[in-house]
């Protein structure tokens, strides 16, 4: 089964190029704007044997780790104080909710009017993209434990902060699990948005920087890396943690 499905998804892919090849065969447009799979290719083997695209994965991956850091534990934070105080969370909780739609993007001229061009800059933006998407999922995971548990601990004597980190925590990793998932993936795209007007090393300055020279090759390449690194950093670390924790809580 697991056979079929790499399958499928390699001839899915052998399509997709098949279709882009015929598409740079027609010459619907110049090839400075719409370049071969083979010269994107070549520009992804230059960029790797050169090491350039190592020095951007690596500069990328450093501020992803800070700023998803700190995101993962404002959100949590912040997600706790929603959950427990009834007060707080209908005073605000629906700004929580208006803040976590802003998209990422509006977030890079306030960080660099505050921060310039500075590194620090790109972590801001990426701890605002994924600070509220983790303290929704929080807020939600304490909300959803089950109410029976809660009643049969206190039943039993267990009350205010051991209640809390006994019965609560536990019963609400699988979405706080599902929260890590999300922050990750938002916290992504908001490196990428904060990259794309720095002038530090990163994939998005990089992405930028070949724009600016009309590299076409190097911008399709980089974006398929981008998209790569996503979707396997989702699938062989977030999606594996969240359906392990699943299927041990009995959710799966």
């Amino acid at each position: 089964m697991k056979w079929n499905l790499i399958i499928k998804r390699i001839l899915f892919l052998v399509v997709v190029i098949g279709i882009w090849q015929l598409i740079f065969t027609l010459n619907i447009f110049e090839d400075i704007i719409f370049p071969s799979p083979f010269k994107v290719f070549t520009a992804l083997y230059e960029g790797f044997a050169g090491g350039d695209f190592f020095v951007a994965l690596g500069a990328s991956f450093k501020h992803l780790f800070s700023g998803l850091s700190l995101a993962i534990v404002i959100g949590t934070i912040i997600g706790v104080i929603f959950g427990k105080s009834k007060q707080a969370d209908e005073t605000a909780g629906m700004y929580l909710i208006a803040m976590q739609s802003i998209p990422s993007i509006v977030w890079v001229p306030l960080a660099i009017m505050l921060f310039g061009f500075t590194e620090f800059a790109v972590v801001f933006v990426i701890v605002l993209g994924g600070t509220f998407v983790m303290a929704l999922n929080v807020r939600s995971a304490i909300h959803n434990v089950p109410p029976q548990l809660t009643r049969a601990a206190r039943t039993m004597g267990t009350k205010g902060f051991p209640l809390f980190y006994r019965v609560e925590i536990p019963a609400s990793i699988p979405y706080f699990m599902s929260g890590l998932r999300l922050a990750w993936a938002f916290s992504w795209r908001a490196l990428m948005a904060g990259e794309l007007l720095s002038n530090g090393p990163g994939l998005g300055y990089t992405l930028s920087y070949a724009q600016d020279y009309a590299r076409m090759d190097q911008v399709i390449g980089i974006i398929i890396i981008i998209g790569v690194i996503g979707a396997l950093v989702d699938h062989f670390v977030f999606s594996k943690l969240e359906k392990t924790v699943m299927r041990r809580w009995g959710l799966q």
